[in-house]
């Protein structure tokens, strides 16, 4: 039975520490996220696809299934 895609993760904000629970987009990365607790605009870090591969509680859709992601984000 192949593994079943989680598509909530819980984003941890860096800077004040603020989590959320988004729903993850299964068609494309997410680059930014308005953090709800401080406004900080959260990129993803260096090397990873999205905010979620990078803040969150559960990898991005593509990483799941361990498929390339094949996004780059803007720098």
């Amino acid at each position: 039975m192949p593994n079943e895609l989680m598509l909530e993760s819980t984003l941890t904000c860096p800077h004040c520490g603020f989590q959320a629970v988004e729903t993850m987009p299964v068609n494309a990365c997410q680059f930014f996220y308005d953090c709800k607790g401080c406004g900080e605009l959260l990129r993803p870090e260096p090397g990873d696809c999205c905010v979620f591969c990078s803040y969150g509680s559960v990898p991005c859709p593509p990483i799941q299934q361990q498929t390339s992601c094949r996004a780059k984000h803007p720098t």
